[in-house]
């Protein structure tokens, strides 16, 4: 990833780019039930179906497992670990982390 500031359109651009091989490990999210963030021990990666993938929709981007929040509260990082390539996405709602296999970066 890039040394630049990462914002909600580089998030984009870089689903709408690697759409065909994405990947989201979902790592947290809201539990209403506990009116917190709940973590998930086992998270892992799985690959998104493309077909799902809907950039109108401004909080999911069509992709189970992300929820991102308006007034710029989602806090974004580049990520680099176990073997993928991509971009860790933390807010109040969750976290979760949308990736590439390194070996398939573009």
């Amino acid at each position: 990833m890039t040394s630049k500031r990462i914002t909600k359109a580089t998030l984009k651009a870089f689903i709408r780019k690697n759409a065909k091989t994405l990947y989201i490990r979902q790592e947290s999210s809201f539990d209403g039930m506990t009116d917190g963030t709940e973590y998930h021990k086992a998270a892992q990666f799985n690959q998104v179906d493309e077909k799902t993938i809907n950039m109108t929709n401004e909080n999911t981007l069509g992709i189970k497992g992300v929820w991102l929040v308006g007034s710029s509260n989602n806090y974004f990082s580049a990520y680099e670990k176990d073997g993928f390539t991509g971009i860790h996405v933390y807010n109040c709602c969750g976290t979760f982390t949308v990736a590439i296999k390194s070996e398939t970066k573009k």
